[in-house]
C-alpha cells in the first residue's frame, strides 16, 4: 500500500494527519499573504472581514462571522477596530435592533483593491508551483469537506 493510500485516522503519523496536513498547507499559503497584510497594515481576520464585505455588500454581523471563519465575540473587537480605522461602518437594522449591519467604506474598498494585484501575484505564484489544476481541486475537495457537516 502507498503512503497515499493508507487510509486516514486521527491516529495516523503526522504525515499522513489531515489535522497536521491542513495546518501545513495553511502556513505555507498564509506566509507570502500574511507579509501582504503586514505592509497593508491588517490582520488577516480584518482581512478576511473586508473581503467578504468586499464580495457581498452590506451585510449582518453573524453571516460575515460565518462567511469569514470568525466567532462572534472576537468579530465584534474585530469590526470595533475597522470601524476606528475608518474602514467599515455599523448600524442597528431597524427592524431588528439586535442586529447589526456592517458595510464597507471607500477607505475600505480602496483598501483591498491597493492589495489586491500582490494578492493576485501570491495566488499565480502558488498556481505555478502547484498547478492551475491541482488548485482548483485542492478548492472543490476543501468545499466537499466544509459542506459535510450541512
Amino acid at each position: 500500500m502507498s503512503k497515499s493510500e493508507k487510509p486516514f485516522s486521527l491516529n495516523s503519523p503526522t504525515d499522513r494527519s489531515l489535522p497536521i496536513a491542513l495546518l501545513r498547507a495553511r502556513e505555507k499559503v498564509m506566509g507570502p499573504i500574511r507579509v501582504m497584510l503586514l505592509k497593508a497594515g491588517v490582520t488577516e481576520q480584518q482581512w478576511r472581514v473586508l473581503r467578504v464585505l468586499d464580495e457581498t455588500g452590506q451585510t449582518d454581523a453573524s453571516e460575515i462571522a460565518k462567511r469569514a471563519c470568525l466567532l462572534m465575540p472576537s468579530l465584534t473587537r474585530i469590526i470595533q477596530t475597522l470601524c476606528e480605522n475608518g474602514y467599515v461602518t455599523r448600524t442597528r437594522d431597524t427592524k431588528d435592533r439586535r442586529r447589526q449591519i456592517i458595510n464597507i467604506t471607500k477607505a475600505g474598498q480602496t483598501l483591498i483593491k491597493d492589495n489586491m494585484a500582490e494578492s493576485r501575484k501570491i495566488s499565480n505564484s502558488l498556481e505555478e508551483q502547484f498547478g492551475r489544476q491541482n488548485v482548483a481541486q485542492l478548492l472543490d475537495l476543501l468545499n466537499a469537506l466544509d459542506e459535510l457537516d450541512r
